[in-house]
């Protein structure tokens, strides 16, 4: 399944305002939450998701009622570890 990074811009959001969100973001419908970060001072948001494709990601930010700003297919995710591999290789 494709796996997704999307950035929202949340200004002002609290711990309690996200706290209030988490059961239905678990909840997922269209899309699978893998993973958030957040600096809530700043109300920058960055998450990934799995989902078949970009609409239907785009349908569980409808369903959460959360604007994004923008949404990238991953295609590639490399660890510390596996990225200190590659360097060695070369």
């Amino acid at each position: 399944m494709p796996r997704f990074i999307s950035i929202h811009r949340a200004p002002g959001l609290s711990r309690d305002d996200f706290a209030a969100n988490a059961g239905e973001v678990v909840a997922g419908r269209y899309a699978k939450h893998v993973h958030t970060y957040a600096n809530l001072g700043d109300g920058t948001i960055v998450n990934l998701f799995d989902a078949d494709d970009e609409d239907a990601l785009v349908r569980e930010f409808e369903r959460l009622g959360w604007p994004h700003d923008e949404i990238h297919e991953l295609e590639l995710s490399v660890t510390a570890e596996e990225l200190r591999a590659m360097v060695a290789k070369r």
